[in-house]
Order: structure tokens, then sequence, then C-alpha cells
């Protein structure tokens, strides 16, 4: 058994070509090897001798012939069966050892079982019993460069005889040791030929005959002498034994690649920021894009309380307006020289006011709509607003008074503004009196959910209002309330509005204005809301109406308003559903409805079927005001229930006096933005074909008039986004021009690393290694800096919005306008893996075509 035939090389012929000449480097040679013996091939330099060895080691490839493996042909072999071939059977020795630099001992012995797939316990268990064998034990954790050139050449040993193969191959063992060094090697060598079989290739006469068992020597690719010929002709076999396939598996590839990399640490940093200069670039885009994103939502959270989706009687349809814009056609302007050119002014007007005309629309704003939104899911919702377009300052009276006396008139708001503006209009104010009047305020009326109102606001003192005799005051951001409002409402005496109004103009005049107000001093402040009985009078003869300025009496329905609470906007509001002002709730206007809706003046208007408005001639009132101490009487008209009017022809709707049933306007606050989607498609539905059930009724589309909602804020905020979108989507394609540099770089680096590396290739590939090991190889190292340069990018990127947001921050106070979200992150990390693994697909695929004889040559 002992005799079996291990390898056989048989007529085998090896012709490499040299440009146009061809050299023989084996010329029909045939010879058989013993399972068991230490064969010697001498020869002169080029007779063949590496040739033969790297042929019956599978690193070379026979042009004719055959090699038999324990009885089998290897013609048809594929690579992946050579590969298998050197793995198991073969165990290679090289003159120059051949160890791998950055790897250390235990791991380059280990490196042959790795690639045999053998579990990492069972590879150090192994290895170590190799090294202990060949006298290596406790030098496990050493690297070549530490070692002597005899450990060096055991270390190669152990590696060869690790996976127990069939047939050791040494080239020139010794060739690279002193004398000493030489005869121990060779001691080994000749105690592991008593287990297999040695074909060793030396220069060394002496060596050889006085270690192997035979020698063979070679002479211009032929055997020209055989010490120990086997001559016996074995029946040839297929063989049976299976044999496990060889893998390298891509974390194995990985660690061997981040080994290389970490010991050209600075050149690997350096490629690593190299590749990160694209990466950089884009995410700083993203980040700026998404900054600025982040801060329009956050923005628009707060405007969303600001800017409700609004429903009323007449609209702005924009996308009308939109389509029109876009859908305009430019006129071709011919102009002729030696002429004066007519533009035509009327003619661009009339279009115009036709398109404005056409942007106008008309909402019939029925019970069943109201009843649809109604219906509208809670969730969805904050606040769902009717406005019934109740004019509140015809109806509140204020204790008003002259400065002079101590005796104060309950005085209608309408009329506390009418006097203010005759003031006004007797100092240097008067030319501005219109546009003063502007900014002062009277009373409004607030949102009914007390819970949304204290998300946006802190509560100073007393409560939020919510009854009908309630009343409540929001100041700004400093705790101001302007002069102006509280001169609307009644809190300044008319003495002290001329003062103030002269003050202003003359800062020598001694005047000094009030310019705080305690809590208890608002709360004191007397409010009275009247029906419409108690302040329209109606004149028998004429049937014309007039307004009580002044009254001293109230009826039953007649209500005592106060003041309970003082609230100021949240520190992080910027835009919130209540402005500063007065306010009034929602329960005054029902209750304003309810006690105005039979009254003689609604009366009035309905019986002229006025259909919602009405022409009123006098609803007139007159009021006594004083100047400088001058009293002076004078008439005025109510005009819609605004402030500071004038004019002896007003007009007063059914709504304004509490007359109406429907709202005439309608505010929808949605949740958050997500929400806000929903509720636009739940308005969409009502004008979408299809039948639509409110309250158990089906409604179908001939049913429906259609309904126009106002939604500006998203229509800015979308043309923003598009604005963000174009300028991001510009800048990422310029700065994409480092990454494809980038990739070039890299795949430069990846090829500068193949060459560096080629000793290696041909030792994994003498080890048995696939093509795809090695190519896996070098996609891991392309893996690793693809990731170094991402990761380094994306930390570079944060660390340079640290100090671009301290720096905007220090400028503007935002200080998140650079910001980039982890999920861009990884995107940015995965692109510069992708782009890193394309750069190194040409070089990788150069590494695994490498001739495995022609890389262990290189130096």
């Amino acid at each position: 058994l002992r005799n079996i035939i291990n390898a056989k090389p048989k007529n085998i012929e090896k012709i490499y070509s040299m440009g146009s000449n061809e050299v023989h480097a084996l010329k029909g040679l045939t010879i058989n090897f013993r399972k068991n013996e230490f064969v010697a091939v001498l020869g002169p330099s080029g007779c063949g001798k590496t040739t033969l060895l790297n042929i019956i080691g599978g690193l070379d490839k026979y042009t004719s012939g055959d090699l038999i493996i324990e009885g089998t042909s290897t013609k048809k072999y594929k690579d992946s069966d050579w590969d298998i071939y050197r793995n198991h059977r073969i165990g290679f020795v090289f003159q120059s050892y051949n160890l791998i630099p950055h790897q250390s001992v235990l791991e380059n012995v280990e490196l042959a079982l790795t690639i045999s797939g053998l579990e990492k316990s069972e590879r150090i268990e192994k290895a170590k019993i190799a090294l202990d064998k060949v006298g290596l034990e406790g030098l496990y954790n050493k690297k070549p460069n530490q070692l002597s050139g005899g450990q060096c050449q055991r270390v190669a040993i152990a590696r060869a005889l690790v996976n127990e193969p069939d047939i050791l191959l040494a080239d020139e063992p010794t060739g690279a040791l002193d004398t000493v060094t030489s005869v121990q090697i060779m001691d080994l060598i000749k105690e592991i030929a008593k287990e297999r079989l040695v074909i060793m290739v030396t220069h060394n006469p002496e060596l050889a005959d006085k270690y192997a068992t035979r020698i063979v020597k070679l002479l211009d690719g032929e055997i020209s002498s055989d010490s120990n010929p086997y001559t016996d002709e074995l029946e040839e076999k297929q063989s049976t034994e299976k044999v496990t396939k060889t893998k390298m598996s891509f974390w194995t590839a990985f660690k061997l690649s981040g080994r290389n990399l970490l010991s050209k640490f600075k050149r690997t940093l350096m490629v690593g920021l190299a590749g990160s200069i694209g990466i950089i670039g884009i995410s700083l885009v993203l980040a700026l894009s998404s900054g600025i994103r982040n801060y329009i939502n956050t923005m628009q959270e707060d405007m969303l309380s600001g800017n409700p989706i609004k429903i009323e009687e007449t609209a702005f349809d924009l996308n009308v307006l939109s389509d029109s814009m876009s859908d305009s056609e430019k006129v071709e302007i011919v102009i002729k020289n030696g002429v004066v050119n007519v533009s035509k002014l009327l003619e661009t007007l009339a279009e115009r006011a036709a398109m404005v005309q056409s942007i106008i629309v008309s909402n019939e704003i029925t019970q069943d709509y109201i009843d649809y939104l109604l219906e509208m899911p809670e969730e969805l919702l904050e606040e769902l607003f009717f406005d019934y377009g109740v004019s509140m300052s015809p109806s509140i009276y204020t204790d008003l008074s002259d400065g002079v006396s101590s005796e104060t008139k309950m005085t209608s708001l309408t009329t506390v503004s009418s006097i203010y503006k005759s003031i006004l209009d007797e100092t240097k104010f008067k030319d501005s009196s219109a546009f003063v009047s502007t900014l002062a305020k009277g009373f409004s009326q607030s949102i009914n959910n007390t819970d949304y109102l204290l998300t946006q606001y802190d509560l100073l003192d007393g409560e939020i209002a919510d009854e009908a005799d309630e009343l409540m005051l929001v100041v700004n951001d400093d705790q101001q309330i302007n002069d102006l409002t509280l001169i609307n409402l009644g809190f300044y005496s008319q003495k002290d509005m001329f003062e103030i109004a002269e003050k202003a103009f003359d800062s020598e005049r001694e005047y000094v204005q009030k310019t705080e107000f305690s809590f208890e001093e608002l709360y004191a402040k007397k409010f009275m809301w009247h029906p419409n009985s108690v302040i329209y009078t109606q004149n028998p003869l004429t049937k014309t109406f007039s307004h009580n300025t002044i009254v001293s009496t109230s009826s039953e329905e007649s209500l005592e308003l106060r003041i309970v609470g003082v609230l100021k906007p949240k520190d992080n509001l910027t835009y919130g559903t209540l402005s500063n002002g007065f306010y009034y709730t929602p329960a005054l206007v029902e209750y304003a409805r309810k006690c105005n809706k039979n009254s003689d003046i609604v009366n009035y208007l309905v019986e002229k079927d006025a259909e919602g408005f009405g022409l009123i001639d006098a609803v007139r009132y007159t009021y006594e005001y004083i100047v400088n101490g001058e009293t002076k009487m004078k008439t005025d008209s109510i005009s819609g229930g605004s402030l500071f009017a004038s004019g002896n022809m007003i007009t007063l709707s059914i709504a304004n006096l509490g007359g109406s049933d429907l709202a005439t306007s309608i505010s929808i606050y949605p949740t958050n933005f997500e929400d806000k989607e929903q509720v636009l498609a739940y308005l969409d539905a009502w004008n979408d074909d299809g039948d639509i059930v409110v309250n158990g009724k089906t409604i179908t589309k001939d049913e429906r008039a259609r309904i126009t909602y106002t939604d500006p804020l998203s229509l800015v905020i979308s043309m923003v986004n598009t604005m963000i979108d174009v300028v991001t989507t510009a800048l990422i394609a310029f700065t994409a021009i480092s990454l494809v540099v980038s990739t070039v770089m890299i795949s430069i680096i990846t090829y500068v690393s193949v060459v560096e590396r080629i000793k290696e290739i041909g030792v994994i590939r003498s080890l048995g290694g696939r093509k795809k090991d090695v190519a896996r190889l070098f996609n891991a190292e392309t893996f690793i800096i693809g990731l170094a340069a991402g990761l380094l990018g994306i930390g570079i990127t944060y660390l340079i919005s640290i100090i671009a947001n301290i720096i905007i921050g220090g400028i503007t106070g935002i200080y998140t306008l650079v910001a980039l979200p982890v999920y861009q992150a990884i995107i940015m990390v995965v692109i510069s893996i992708s782009l890193t693994l394309i750069s190194g697909l040409f070089p990788s695929r150069a590494a695994a075509n490498m001739d495995p004889v022609n890389a262990l040559r290189s130096e």
C-alpha cells in the first residue's frame, strides 16, 4: 500500500512563449513518484526543475501530456479542482519563505486552513500543533520580521504541513539560510519525508546525497538520470475520496485586508480622507437642505395655528391663479423706429381685471356642508372654528371718562373709536389718523379649545375665558399691549388721548403717560354687551334706525363682561392662533345670535328681502368729545362695525347684526401637517364625484355646490420646497464631480495595492485559494476603504455642522440650519462603499487572473 503511485507526470511538455520565440522547458518528461520518498531534483539553472515542481503542485499548467494524481488524470481538471488539489494534497515550501508580513506566525499557518473552510477554534488548534512540531512553540503571535531566517522557514514548513498534504514541494528550502540553519531545516524535511512524498529542488548535490532517498537529474527539460526510478505500472484508478471544496468567506477576506490596511495606517487614512471629500460635499449640501426644511417644518407647525384652512363666502381660487399664470401667452410687441409707439394699457388692465375676476369664487355654505365638516374625524383637528360675522364693537360698551370730570359713561366701542379719531383729527396726527386706526384693535373672537391654547400660551394670571361673559387678554413676547388698543377700548380718558398725541410731537410737553396696568386694574375695567333691542332705535316715521352711543340702562339679556385671564406666547412660539389683543368667547357669539335673531333691525332687513345684506340710510350716532378742555359734538355712522369709520351711508348685513343661522367663514386648525393632508383630502371629497352621506342623508354630486377652500400656507411652502429641491439638486450635481474623482483615485490606489501584494496573491493561490478568493480579498479592501471614507466624511460633516450652526446661530439665533439626518448619513456611507466597490472591480479582477507562478517570483 505504501508504494501506490502518488503523482505521475506522463509525457509532460511545457512550452513558454517569449515573444515570437518558444522555449521548451520540459520535453515529454515522464516520471513516477512513490507515496513516501524524499526526491531531490538537481540540474543547472533553466533545466526545468522549478517548472516541474510547479506543474506537480498545480501552480502551472502543462502544454501537453498528463499529470496523474492517485490514478486520476488531470486533463479535465477545472480551476476549482486545481484549487482543491493544492489545498488538500500539496504543501509548498519556498526559498524566500513567502510569509505574509502583516500577519502573525499563527495567522500565516492558519491561512491554509482558512482557505479549507475550517472553524476558527479548529484552525487555531491545528496551526499550533504544526508550529510546535517544527519547534516554534510560544512564538505564535510574533510577526515574520521578528523571526530569524530559519524560524521563518520553519513557519513556511508548518504552513505547508498544517493541512496534512500528500506531497511536500520544496523549492531551494535552504537557499537563503546559513549552513547550521540549513542542516536543521534539512533534518526536519527528512523527518517529514517518512510520512509523505517530498520533492525538493536544489542546486546543492551534497544536501541531495546526504538527505534524499532518490536523486533525479534534469538537463534541458529531460531526465538525464534517476537514482531510484519507480518503473512498475499500476492500473490507473479514479480516486473515490471526497474532498471538501476550498472557500474563503468575505469576513475572512475582510480581516486579511483589514490587517494589511492597518499595517499601512497613515496611507489608509490619507486615502480615506481623499475619498471622503465628495461625501463631505454632498453631505453638507444635504445637511443644509435638511436643516432648512426642518426649520421650515418647524415654522409650519407654528404657522399652522396662525394660518388655518379658510372657507369663506367669497374666496380666491389659487389653483386657477396658478394655471392662468402658467398658461398665459406672451403677446409679441412690435416696436417701430422713427415713431412713438402706443402701449395698450386699457386692454392690459381689462385682461388683468378679467383674470382677477376669474379667480374670485363664491362659496355657498349650507347646513349640509357644515354638518359634513362636523363629521370630520376629531383626531385630525385641534379646532373647527365657525365665524358668523357678528360685529361686536357696536354692541359692547365700556365706561369712558372725559378726563376732566370724575363722571364715566357707558359708551359703545364703535363710538369710542370715533371719539378718538375725532381727537386725532385735531392734532398733528391728523394726516396719519387713518393709518393709526389700523393699529388699534378692538375685541376679537377666540377659539373654543382651552387645551390647544395652553400648548401655545402661558397663563400669566387668571384663567382661560370660555363662558359668554368672560374676556381675556393676550400680550406679546415682551408682555406688552400697544397703547392704541388700550385707548380704543377706553382704558385711557379723552384728555389722556389728546395729551398722548400732542406729546408724541412735542417732547417738552408736560405729560407722563401711564405705561403699565396691573392685573387688578385690567379685571376692574367695566364692559357691557347689549342686544340690538337696546342699542338700535327705529324712528316710527322714517322707519330708519339710529345707534345709541351711550346707554344707562340694561335689558334682561344684557351681559356684564369681565376680563378673567392674561396669556403670553410660549418662548418657542413664532406664529400663534391668537395675536396680542383682547378676546371674547364663541359662547358670547352664540348668545348674541340667540338674542338678536328676531330683533327689530334684523326683521327689518329680512322684510326688505335683503338675503343677507341690506342698505340702511341712517344708522347714525351723535357723540361728544373733549379737545384741550373744549367739548365738541359730531355725528357719524357705523360701517360694518369697523373702527374709525365715517360716512353717511353704510351697509350692515344680517350676519353683522347676529341674525344669520349659517357661518360666513370657517377656519379649520389641523392637529399637524400629516393630519392636514387628511383634512385636505376630506375637504376635496366634497367636490369629488359620487354620493356623500351626512347625518344619514345621502347627498348626490348634483345636490352639492362646489366649495373652494383657501390654503395659502401650503402653496407658499410648496414653492419654497420646490426651490430648495432645485438648489439642492444643482449643488449635489456639482459636488458629485468630486465623488467621481475619488472613485477613480481609489481604483488607482487599489491597483497599487494589488501590485504591492503580488507575493501574497501567489501564496494564497499556492495554498489552494480560488480566483474568487483573491478577488474577494481586494473587494474587501475597497469595502473597508469605502466604509472608512464614508464614516470619515460623515464624521467631518457632523463636526462642520456643529461649527456652522454655532456661527449661524450667533448671527441669526437659529442653531439647527445645518442638520444631516441619520438615514441620509447611512445612505451616504452606503454610496461611499458602493462606489469604492465599483472602483475596485477592475483591480480585483486583475489580481484574480494573475499567474500564481509569476506572482511567487515577484519581489
